[in-house]
């Protein structure tokens, strides 16, 4: 007992030295309002795990966002997607804090950034500034919060990593976060996993009927089970202040008293985040658009994010005995729900078995797979797939079928389409789409080559060829031809392709570039008369815009400037 006691505590000690090991007091909140969250470090995303916190800025733009703490900015990088417009600042203890989705910069950074994007005639940009170009204090004016890239709504995405870039929950740094919400329960499921196990006289995944308890606890209906089965849970949590269902922070599970599995969102790095299709039921995400986290490892998971596991978090559930399965589940602040699961072992003999579809294209994940149609190829490569897989693959004419959106694919595989029957005229204005449920074609990314067009993708579905021949629309946005606009601070262009989508713009006046912004949710370009190259009174604008098979329209227009 002594032995167990001095070995708990030693456990306990290291955690607490390493949690402790982490600056409280260095990083500020980049906002001056309190943090409210839109979204948590963690949380489950589509193809990744959510990197910082979502800080709501109160249904607006424009909220001044500060350094978190002393530094340099050592990236910049302006994109149509993903964090938009972004800021990195490298700080002297080794760590960086990242600022997503900025409506603009402070005007040193703007200057900094406005010259480099002018000389490589570019929006979007990516730079590292030396040490000494752009050094800020802590609380210093830096940018000011937006909606800018792949976000819903206006908010600030914040970051903070460690010296190998890889993103830490920021919550560990002291940043306080009001949590007096519990976390969530929204389902339980049970899972036969062995060939011969079974749930509830079924090997396939059940759902199980969760009982609210006047202890506020969860408990289920006995479980039957026989053989190696596992559980999985969907969850969410609340923070105070707002109503959105974000992630928790650990997840652990005991049986009979003794913890099996675990699994806590304070780190991870960039090149497994799309590993989170190994923690959750993909195909029951695909279908019913909520994700389950399975509470046991499955073969070949890399992921870091978990703890303690015993069996890898599956059970052995044998015949006549009787077993006691706890799920607790805990947010940051440590509101806690817990779901109590009695099993007993019980063989079946009226077990409904699982169905299995075999096809003759076996895909392995070591190897992968090779098809071949007609006039369409695919190829597979080994390290696609996370398990060995039959697919659902067939070609019709011009749309190959490769299975359904149900298996996660890590790696992109190939699609290829023999056009030697079109002509090169024809050839410009193809590409190849995925198709969705509707029927819709979504261009995917496509390669030319002779007589063979290919595109990398890595989800299943529906492809074919397409033919665009329709140019983007280009409209004025906040002027027309001819008008004296001397009062405004932006000129906007509407831009839209109802196809292929857009691929590229380009404007000029009086036959000089300037720079405008894309924003793609708005199907806008802006363009700031702050930059000052626009001088004249009379100005001639031209907009060039292409769409992704090289279809070209050319907006003109006149306007004044006093």
């Amino acid at each position: 007992m002594k032995r167990a006691t001095s070995l708990l505590f030693l456990i306990l000690f290291s955690t607490l030295q390493s949690q402790n090991s982490l600056p409280q007091d260095y990083f500020n909140n980049p906002l001056d309002v309190p943090i409210v969250l839109a979204g948590t470090f963690g949380e489950l995303r589509s193809n990744h795990f959510h990197s910082g916190l979502d800080i709501k800025t109160q249904q607006r733009e424009g909220l001044a966002v500060k350094a978190s703490a002393a530094g340099y900015i050592s990236r910049i990088n302006i994109q149509h997607y993903g964090y938009g417009k972004a800021l990195y600042i490298q700080h002297p203890n080794g760590y960086t804090t990242v600022y997503g989705h900025l409506q603009k910069l402070a005007p040193k950074i703007k200057e900094y950034l406005r010259k480099q994007q002018y000389a490589k005639e570019s929006y979007e940009i990516e730079l590292f500034p030396e040490a000494g170009d752009l050094a800020v204090e802590q609380g210093e004016l830096i940018a000011y919060s937006g909606n800018t890239g792949g976000s819903g709504g206006p908010h600030l995405h914040f970051e903070i990593r460690d010296g190998s870039q890889r993103p830490m929950n920021a919550q560990m740094f002291g940043l306080d976060v009001p949590d007096s919400k519990k976390p969530m329960i929204q389902g339980v499921f049970a899972y036969p996993l062995g060939d011969d196990a079974h749930v509830n006289n079924s090997q396939e995944r059940q759902k199980l009927n969760l009982i609210p308890l006047n202890d506020g606890t969860y408990t289920v209906n006995q479980v039957e089970a026989c053989g190696e089965i596992g559980f999985g849970i969907s969850t969410v949590d609340q923070q105070d202040g707002a109503y959105n269902h974000n992630g928790v922070f650990k997840i652990e599970a005991n049986l009979n008293g003794d913890q099996v599995f675990e699994v806590n969102f304070e780190k991870f790095s960039f090149a497994e985040t799309r590993h989170l299709n190994q923690l959750i039921d993909y195909e029951y995400y695909t279908n019913n658009k909520s994700r389950v986290q399975r509470l046991f490892k499955t073969a070949g998971n890399p992921l870091s994010i978990y703890g303690e596991l015993i069996s890898e978090g599956k059970l052995n559930v044998k015949d006549s005995l009787d077993y006691q399965y706890t799920i607790k589940v805990t947010d940051f602040k440590g509101n806690e729900k817990v779901v109590r699961i009695p099993i007993k072992g019980q063989i079946s003999d009226r077990i409904q078995k699982k169905e299995k579809v075999e096809t003759e294209y076996l895909a392995t994940a070591q190897n992968g797979l090779s098809a071949k149609g007609e006039k369409i190829d695919i190829y597979i490569p080994g390290g696609s797939l996370y398990e060995d897989a039959y697919l659902d693959i067939s070609f019709n004419g011009e749309t190959v079928k490769v299975h359904k959106d149900e298996i996660p694919v890590h790696k992109n595989f190939t699609i290829g389409f023999d056009v030697i029957n079109y002509s090169e005229e024809e050839k410009e204005r193809l590409f190849i789409a995925r198709l969705s449920d509707y029927g819709r074609p979504n261009y995917s990314t496509t390669y030319k080559k002779g007589n063979r067009f290919t595109t990398g993708t890595r989800t299943f579905g529906k492809y074919t060829l397409v033919k665009d021949t329709t140019a983007p629309r280009v409209v004025p946005g906040n002027f027309y031809d001819g008008q004296w606009i001397s009062n405004n601070e932006t000129l906007k262009v509407k831009i839209s392709d109802d196809l292929s989508g857009i691929d590229a713009y380009r404007a000029t006046v009086n036959g000089k570039f300037i720079l405008m912004e894309y924003e793609y949710k708005n199907n806008t370009l802006t363009h700031y008369f702050s930059d000052d190259v626009i001088t004249e009174t009379e100005n001639n604008l031209k907009v060039i815009v292409t769409d992704n098979v090289g279809n070209t329209n050319t907006y003109t227009a006149k306007f004044f400037r006093k």
